[in-house]
């Protein structure tokens, strides 16, 4: 996720800019809700200035929590488009584009992912961000990892980390937990779980704790990998209760899985079944056959955390 530098074009109120300044020091620290509340604000400030530029550039911020929570409308991904299609300000071309990548990846509309990642990328290398140049390759990788091209979303993160100042960030930990996962699903263990690791690591130290669920499911499914079982269940447990309390279904119900595989899996079959009773009836109330089905099966090879 891009959650820094979202730099806006344009002479701002100082207020204006404090405004976004905390709201995205908070976006960094996946306090989204915190988040949401300061960009609003800071998108009022914008439309006072009465600035076009500026304007776009705080609704792109806007728009960008909104899409990360669930809440973006029709609406605002054609007010995205529309920014993108006038081409006033390249840096709020190239923010519209990323967006827009990012809530089709979440609608899981990946062509069209693809198609606005890539011009989110041309757009930051043709700016010469480094920045932006990584997180559109973070973001490209994530889309194809979506589709399962495992070797060709490995090197689009290779090429992000490679942009990303070697010193602790969130941007890196991000990145870091996705190559991570991808090495470990190529069954590269020795790197993968050095990536998690230091991931996980990063973000407690930064206090990231809104995103230390990600490194943690990541860390929880490649622990059962190893025949680890009490530690993946560790990290699924911690993954799960994170996700739970921001609202994070895709990761809980991952989660859910990958706790009632480890419990099967260490011979824990009415823990398992309690994990898999839990999961049915949040996420599939309908299929009362679910619970039985998965304890017969290897939940695993039904699984891709990224999609």
């Amino acid at each position: 996720m891009e959650t820094s530098r979202m730099d806006l074009a344009g002479s701002t109120s100082t207020s204006y800019e404090i405004l976004r300044d905390l709201a995205v020091e908070a976006f960094s620290r996946g306090e989204v809700k915190a988040a949401h509340e300061l960009f609003k604000l800071s998108f009022d400030k914008a439309v006072a200035t009465g600035e076009e530029r500026t304007i776009d550039s705080a609704f792109c911020n806007l728009a960008a929590v909104e899409i990360e929570m669930g809440q973006v409308t029709d609406g605002d991904l054609i007010r995205l488009r529309e920014i993108l299609m006038r081409n006033i300000d390249p840096g709020n071309c190239r923010l519209a584009a990323y967006w827009l990548a990012r809530a089709h990846e979440l609608k899981k509309a990946y062509k069209k992912a693809l198609f606005y990642a890539r011009i989110s990328l041309e757009r930051a290398t043709a700016l010469g961000r480094q920045d932006w140049i990584a997180s559109s390759h973070n973001t490209l990788g994530n889309i194809l990892l979506c589709e399962s091209y495992f070797e060709q979303a490995r090197f689009e993160y290779e090429q992000a980390l490679a942009l990303v100042p070697t010193g602790r960030s969130v941007e890196r930990a991000l990145i870091l937990d996705n190559l991570g996962y991808c090495r470990t699903v190529e069954g590269n263990f020795t790197e993968g779980f050095r990536d998690l690791f230091e991931s996980l690591r990063t973000l407690r130290a930064l206090g990231a704790h809104g995103y230390e669920h990600l490194p943690r499911i990541d860390l929880c499914y490649a622990m059962l990998e190893v025949g680890r079982y009490r530690s993946a269940y560790r990290h699924g447990l911690i993954a799960l209760q994170i996700a739970n309390s921001i609202n994070d279904d895709d990761t809980s119900k991952n989660a859910l899985y990958l706790l009632g595989e480890a419990a099967n899996l260490a011979r824990d079959t009415r823990g398992a079944r309690a994990h898999f009773r839990t999961l049915q009836e949040r996420f599939f109330p309908n299929d009362r056959y679910l619970p039985d089905f998965l304890l017969a099966i290897d939940v695993r090879k039904l699984i891709n955390l990224r999609a």
